[in-house]
């Protein structure tokens, strides 16, 4: 190094050091999901309440699936749906959600919904929660949503509530 020219590496390491700018370069770009948020609010709770519901509609500009959800403010998050069965209601959880390209899906009480479970403290009413959501295109790239959600007892009103989401 003191000759003043480049430092030399062997070829395999050259290989890694592009091979990561190039993966790192695709990933950055895939940060922005091209998923619009609308209405996001996540349902209160009370003291000792393990449990709650976060809700939105989510628009895919292009046919995508949400694949995960996490929350630092859950043990476990993960995406609902609820559905009649003839006479019983019954949730389970669902490994993936295919979003079309353009449809509007709604996540609303009764029936898809991100499940907030072994919560770390009580929702508390006029607050907000930080929520991921991991999506995957059709080329199988993942890209990520993080949501600051505002905490509520009821879903805002028609005009929506104001969702603040960085890519």
């Amino acid at each position: 190094m003191t000759s003043g020219k480049f430092p030399t590496f062997p070829r395999l390491s050259q290989a890694a050091l592009l091979l990561s700018l190039a993966l790192g370069g695709t990933a950055a770009l895939a940060q922005g999901a091209a998923v619009k948020v609308d209405g996001a609010w996540a349902r209160a709770t009370v003291q000792g309440q393990r449990g709650s519901g976060a809700f939105m509609s989510l628009t895919a500009s292009e046919a995508t699936r949400l694949v995960g959800v996490s929350s630092p403010v859950a043990g476990v998050a993960e995406v609902h749906e609820m559905k009649m069965e003839g006479d019983v209601m019954k949730m389970r959880a669902l490994p993936s959600l295919e979003l079309p390209a353009g449809k509007k899906v709604e996540f609303k009480p009764g029936g898809y919904h991100v499940m907030l479970m072994d919560l770390k403290a009580p929702l508390a009413k006029d607050s907000t929660i930080p929520l991921t959501l991991l999506f995957k295109d059709a080329k199988g790239v993942e890209s990520k949503l993080e949501l600051k959600l505002p905490v509520a007892t009821a879903a805002p009103g028609a005009a929506g509530a104001a969702v603040e989401h960085k890519h």
